[in-house]
């Protein structure tokens, strides 16, 4: 079974700084593509990034290139996302999930979806 469980979410003025982290099982890790969506009020929901278990090349939307960077701990089975030059359109709840596509034209069949985690961005 998949567990993901999210955490680090909060408030920050724009132009701040949050690291998230995803706490999973290294068993998912070595199985699953696995990242981030994200969904704003109003909007549907978004891949954001993610990252494969084999070529372990990130993947990223055009919105977050250049100010997110996602990266996994295997001693700790734990997946991050460093997100900086927060903008108020990062605002939004943050998901982990499984991606069963995870490349350069495609982010998405997220089979599992953790409960997320707030993001505020706003001075």
């Amino acid at each position: 079974q998949v567990q993901l469980e999210e955490s680090g979410g909060g408030l920050v003025q724009p132009g701040g700084s949050l690291r998230l982290s995803c706490s999973t099982s290294r068993s998912t890790l070595d199985a699953w593509n696995i990242g981030w969506l994200r969904q704003a009020p109003g909007k549907e929901r978004e891949a954001v990034s993610c990252i494969s278990p084999t070529h372990r090349t990130p993947n990223y939307a055009d919105s977050v290139k250049g100010r997110f960077t996602i990266s996994r701990d295997l001693a700790t089975n734990t997946v991050h996302l460093e997100m900086n030059n927060l903008k108020p359109e990062d605002t939004a709840v943050y998901y982990c999930a499984t991606f069963g596509v995870c490349n350069n034209y495609y982010l998405g069949y997220n089979d599992y979806v953790g409960q997320g985690t707030q993001v505020t961005v706003s001075s």
